[in-house]
This record gives structure tokens, sequence and C-alpha cells, in this order.
């Protein structure tokens, strides 16, 4: 089995793939550079545990992380609880079979590399790749699987967060389909502006994206908050939460075969 490990801004999410290619289990747990190997280690197995995936089972580990302060413990994980020297996304000598078409590839975030990788195996034609987390990106994948590049926006709990700490009278407020647009008091109104304004963001960007690359792009949309925007808008043709975490599947199998 396969331990897949996906380390964001916000949150870390473990996986175990059977030789398959089914996730057995997914946890995840909040982002923490100073969170210990050991520490990792401990919730970890625990879980495992409860849902009948052993130790001894895990024949392989694959990283990709965007907070390089968390690497370190990672890799440790790896060796130290399942005596695995880890696959890292992004080191030299592993092989994304992908093309990077941006001017600085070297600045790729790893998790964006991994969805473009997931969504042209998984879907056909031009892509749109939508990725709700601490960031909202838009990631271009042309119909060959090359990433063309995208847009980074601000995430949706960051905009609430910044909302509320930024205005004295408003308060923090839980990210919701409102029943109505126009806000009958202080609450509604937020989510309204964060759920609908959000809504006219990835209507307007993925319309701009659409004109600029001047073909049919089918829109897939992961991340947590992704579910949230179903039935919301038609531009979204594909949710698929697991995105990310088959990337790192169909990395790791490519070059362990290799």
């Amino acid at each position: 089995m396969l331990l897949a490990i996906d380390s964001g801004n916000t949150n870390t999410v473990f996986a175990v793939f059977d030789d398959a290619g089914a996730i057995k289990g997914e946890w995840r747990i909040s982002t923490a550079a100073e969170r210990t190997a050991d520490e990792l280690g401990v919730w970890l197995l625990q879980l495992m545990q409860l849902t009948g995936v052993e130790r001894a089972e895990i024949t392989g580990v694959v990283i990709a992380t965007v907070v390089p302060a968390t690497l370190f413990n990672l890799k440790t994980l790896a060796r130290k609880y399942f005596g695995r020297e880890p696959l890292i996304v992004g080191e030299p000598g592993v092989d994304l079979d992908i093309r990077v078409l941006v001017d600085r590839p070297e600045e790729v975030g790893a998790d964006r590399l991994v969805n473009a990788i997931a969504a042209h195996a998984t879907y056909k034609g031009a892509l749109i790749v939508v990725d709700f987390g601490t960031a909202t990106t838009f990631d271009v994948v042309d119909a060959e699987g090359g990433y063309c590049g995208g847009a980074i926006a601000p995430g949706i709990n960051l905009s609430v967060e910044a909302l509320h700490l930024a205005a004295a009278k408003l308060p923090r407020v839980a990210v919701q389909k409102p029943l109505r647009v126009i806000g009958k008091g202080t609450v509604e109104a937020m989510q309204s502006g964060v759920f609908w304004g959000y809504v006219g963001l990835i209507e307007g960007m993925v319309t701009r994206i659409r004109r600029e690359f001047g073909q049919p792009m089918d829109v897939v949309a992961t991340g947590g908050l992704a579910p949230l925007f179903v039935g919301a808008t038609d531009v979204i043709a594909h949710v698929d939460p697991e995105l990310t975490l088959r990337g790192l599947y169909l990395i790791d199998r490519r070059n362990r075969a290799a």
C-alpha cells in the first residue's frame, strides 16, 4: 500500500492507497511546522489501526508540500515509522511527466502540478482546475497534459477572516450558501457577499480564461470547499475532492516503476 501525504498551508492530508489505486483511509490534520514526526506518527498509526490498515502494509510514501518547514518531519515520519524513503514531489530525479509551460517552472507549487497531472489522467481535453484551498487557484492544462499557468486569488476562509479582522463591527461567519442574495442582516449580508462573490469570481475567471485560451475547456473543482459550489454555477463540470491525492498516487506509480 502507498501512503500519500499532501501538506498544504492550512491542512495536511494523509491517505492510504491499495495497489489498485483505491483509497483505504484518509485523514487530515492542521499543518504545523513545529509538529514532530513522533506526534504525527502516534496520531496517524492510531487512525490507520481503526481503519484496519497495518503499518507493515505500507510499501511506499510520497509527499507533496507547499510548506517547506514541514518537510523534515514528514521525511522523518516516513523513515522512522514506516521504514521507507519517501518520494518528494519537486526534488531532483522525480519524474512528473508534465511539461511546465511557464516562465519560471521552479516557482509553480507542487500541489498545482499534482492537480494538473491527475486532471489530465482523469478527464479529456483542455481543462481549468479550480482548487479551493488557503488560496483559490485557477490552473490551465492543455489537451496534451501540459501545465500552462493560471491565476491565484485569496481563499474563501482567508477572505472571511480578513473581513472580520479589518472591520470592527463585522463578526466572524461560517462560509455557507445563503438563502437569498439580498441579506436582511449583517451575517446574511456577509455570507451572501462571500458566497455569491466567489461564484462571480469563478464564473468571471473561467470566462476570461476560456476566451484567452481560445478552446473549449471543462472545469474541475477540488479542495475542501469545492462541494459547497455544486449547483450554484453551471461552469463547474466536475467536483473531484480527491484530485491531489490521486495525482500523488500516479506520480509514485510512475517513479517506482521506473
